[in-house]
């Protein structure tokens, strides 16, 4: 269930990712050119996003079980 939950490894990917794309290009004109960068980056990004969470649903039965009256 932790490995599920556990999403600061992907934030962090994320976080590097934009670092690794302003870093490259210190200065910007405007902000709409950091903003079409940061959007060029995410749609980059979410290419690679295709795989499914792994072992979802007996993390699923888990929260079920924990979390019932929260879960519908």
């Amino acid at each position: 269930m932790r490995r599920v939950i556990y999403t600061t490894n992907a934030v962090e990917s994320v976080n590097s990712q934009f670092r690794r794309v302003t870093k490259n290009k210190r200065v910007f004109p405007n902000d709409t050119a950091v903003f079409k960068t940061l959007y060029l980056t995410i749609n980059y990004m979410t290419r690679k996003w295709t795989n499914a969470i792994q072992n979802w649903s007996e993390a699923m039965a888990h929260f079920l079980i924990k979390f019932e009256s929260r879960i519908q």
